[in-house]
């Protein structure tokens, strides 16, 4: 388990064109239908600049139980890919169910000797945490392949496609901090406030069954932090449970603020029969502690995502409505080894 001293970032080498980027089955197998979404997702990273290559188990139609493979399987193809120094990003291609399988499995020494960007969200958000606990990576909590880039945003309006494709390519190309990112009017004041920290969160499940491993965050690295957290299907119930461990295990007293996604396909919410809203349930949960809390965000399962870099410094402005990414993910070219 990391200590409880704040872990110095580890970024990425920033991506230059013609880089290749790859695109792997991390959790959840590829259907036959959502073969031309996956096409498109090519599509988009390629006119990002970038090479795209698939691995290998990314195969339609093939499967294990609800994974695109045994979790020994998975964890073997990623550690080739990140062992191997021509890739120089990996992109999941969907979420699911898988990743638990196999984080006892990640050879950390390759992440530390040449770490990646890993793009992703849902399932993928387990590995972001789970990598930043162990070797201070920074985690690219971006949109998946298959239903985000190929999906997601072929939906959107052209000019919110042009807005989230030059910003993903700052992100993975410029050293430079990306600073406020792009709002939309369904950002939403829950509780007024602002607060700086090191961004950390992810599907609320998965933030509750990373601290239920070995792996666990200390509660340390959650002081002054701002938890973004999102989810997707389920039970309004389910979401209250998770901020209930959250409460009880302490980091609702030591976060700084919070941004909560647009919820997706939660039951029970705001229902005709006197059931929360998420804004009524999230501040009832926190009671009296005094955070800016910042909700609707596009991150998650809901459609586009904007990226929320797990450990970089961030300013919220939850009456104003914005948020900033104060650092770059990715370090220059030239610098070598763990960046703070």
């Amino acid at each position: 388990m990391p200590g409880s001293a704040l872990p110095q970032l580890l970024r990425p080498r920033a991506l230059k064109p013609g880089d290749l980027v790859v695109v792997a089955a991390l959790s959840g197998p590829l259907h036959a239908a959502d073969e031309p979404d996956l096409e498109q997702a090519v599509f988009v990273l390629e006119r990002m600049g970038f090479r795209v290559r698939r691995a290998p188990l990314l195969e339609a139609g093939r499967h294990r139980w609800w994974s695109a493979a045994r979790p020994a399987e998975i964890a073997e193809e990623f550690n080739g890919l990140l062992r191997d120094p021509e890739v120089r990003a990996i992109i999941a291609h969907d979420g699911g169910q898988t990743a638990l399988g196999y984080l006892d499995l990640i050879d950390v020494e390759a992440i530390i000797a040449d770490p990646k960007p890993i793009l992703g969200y849902s399932d993928i958000s387990l590995l972001h945490l789970v990598l930043y606990g162990r070797t201070g990576l920074v985690g690219f909590h971006t949109d998946l392949a298959t239903p985000g880039l190929g999906g997601h945003w072929q939906a959107a309006p052209a000019p919110r496609r042009a807005v989230l494709e030059k910003l993903y390519a700052k992100l993975l190309t410029s050293d430079e901090p990306i600073g406020v990112l792009p709002a939309t009017p369904s950002w939403e004041c829950w509780r007024a406030g602002r607060a700086e920290g090191r961004l950390i969160g992810g599907v609320i499940n998965r933030i509750v069954l990373a601290q239920a491993t070995p792996y666990a965050l200390p509660l340390g690295w959650f002081d002054g932090a701002v938890l973004f957290w999102e989810e997707a299907g389920g039970q309004a119930a389910h979401v209250w449970s998770c901020l209930q461990v959250l409460r009880h295990c302490g980091i609702l007293d030591r976060i700084a603020g919070m941004v909560v996604g647009v919820p997706h396909a939660i039951d029970g919410l705001g229902a005709p029969d006197a059931s929360p809203t998420l804004p009524e349930m999230v501040l009832d949960v926190l009671g009296d502690r005094d955070i800016p809390v910042l909700g609707n965000v596009e991150f998650g399962h809901a459609g586009p995502n904007l990226p929320m870099p797990v450990g970089i410094r961030v300013a919220l402005d939850a009456r104003q409505r914005t948020l900033s990414l104060l650092e770059p993910a990715v370090r220059p070219h030239a610098v070598t080894g763990p960046v703070g």
